[in-house]
This record gives C-alpha cells, sequence and structure tokens, in this order.
C-alpha cells in the first residue's frame, strides 16, 4: 500500500445506522440484541474498527438513552435521529450531515441488524476507496448489499435522495457506472435481524 493509499484510508468514516426500534420484534431496538455476549451495536463498531475506519460515528433513535447506557461506544460519535421512525433514510440523513466539517473524505455505512458482515468484509470495501468521489458497495454472489462506502462528493445527491426505508438504493442505482463492486460472499453473510424467526442467528 502507497502512502497516497494510506493518506486515502485514513479519511474514511465508519457511519453505523443504529436507530431502527425493531418493530416486529416486539418493540426490542436492535442495537441491544444480543449476540455473542454483546449488544450488537458493538459488534458493529468493532467490525469498522478492526477494518481500519479510526473515527466512527453511530446513529441512534429508538431507546436511544437504553443503547447509551447498555452499550460500549467509547470514543464514538453519538448522532441522535429523532425521526428514526420515519425510515432508514432519515438516519443516513442524519449521519452524513454530522460528517460535515470533520476532514473526513468518505463514509463508510453500516447497518446494526447485520452481524454477518465483520471486519473482513469492511476492509475489503475501505481499500477500493480511492478519493471524494470514490463509490463502493459490497456484493454477495452479484447482489449488492453492505457495507457501502460513500466519498465526500457523493453525500449530497445521497442525503437528497434517501428517503423511507430505502436508504440509498435509488442514489446508487441512477450513478451505476460509477459504482465499484467488491465481493465479500466468501468472508460475510448479509442476513438482516429482522423478525422473530431471525433471532435463531444469533449466538
Amino acid at each position: 500500500m502507497t502512502h497516497k493509499e494510506e493518506g486515502a484510508a485514513d479519511q474514511v468514516a465508519g457511519l453505523l445506522l443504529a436507530a431502527g426500534g425493531g418493530r416486529r420484534l416486539g418493540g426490542h431496538p436492535k442495537a441491544l440484541l444480543e449476540h455473542r455476549g454483546r449488544p450488537l451495536v458493538e459488534h458493529a463498531v468493532a467490525a469498522l474498527r478492526t477494518a481500519g475506519c479510526a473515527h466512527v460515528h453511530v446513529v441512534l433513535g429508538a431507546a436511544a438513552d437504553a443503547v447509551r447506557e447498555g452499550a460500549r461506544l467509547d470514543g464514538c460519535v453519538i448522532v441522535p435521529n429523532p425521526q428514526w421512525e420515519r425510515g432508514m433514510g432519515t438516519s443516513l440523513r442524519a449521519g452524513l450531515a454530522s460528517l460535515a466539517g470533520t476532514g473526513a473524505g468518505a463514509a463508510l455505512v453500516l447497518l446494526v441488524d447485520q452481524p454477518g458482515i465483520g471486519p473482513e468484509a469492511v476492509a475489503r470495501v475501505l481499500a477500493a476507496h480511492e478519493d471524494g468521489s470514490s463509490l463502493v458497495c459490497a456484493t454477495y454472489d452479484g447482489v449488492r448489499g453492505h457495507p457501502v462506502l460513500f466519498g465526500s462528493a457523493h453525500w449530497e445527491g445521497v442525503a437528497a435522495s434517501a428517503t423511507g426505508d430505502r436508504g440509498a438504493r435509488a442514489y446508487l442505482k441512477e450513478h451505476a457506472q460509477a459504482l465499484t463492486l467488491v465481493e465479500c460472499a466468501d468472508v460475510a453473510r448479509p442476513f438482516d435481524i429482522d423478525t422473530p424467526a431471525d433471532l435463531a442467528r444469533l449466538e
């Protein structure tokens, strides 16, 4: 890795979307679901940091106070999203807004309810970052998923298009030609923890 590439990677901030209320899980906030003895939010933060994101912003919404008290988020920037009930798009917008003025050149976005995605997949996406124009997405057997990296040149457009639970899907579709795809199926599993049946995937 060259010094230029190291500098580029240093500019990437981890952005963890952890505001979901777990409606289909009886209203238990996803961030506090336990996996291997620790809350999901801690696993996700560790994945971002282990992969190389020195700075991590965590967007909280549902039961934000309980998450702050029940999880170790030392060193993270906590981003409140009072509009979390309106969908993931609001969390993405809040997170990107929190990065303005920090010097970050890119945001690497991870979702709290995908514990099968660990530092290996995050590191692969991070390694594909070059500069503020970078747009990188993990794929699983060719299907786009998370994490997704947005260079700062894309933040305004992503925020403008992020609505409901669709997040950046529309933006990524519109900019498919600029998108770098990174296959991660061999190192991660992109399942979501959405329903009571999904809880069996937690250990």
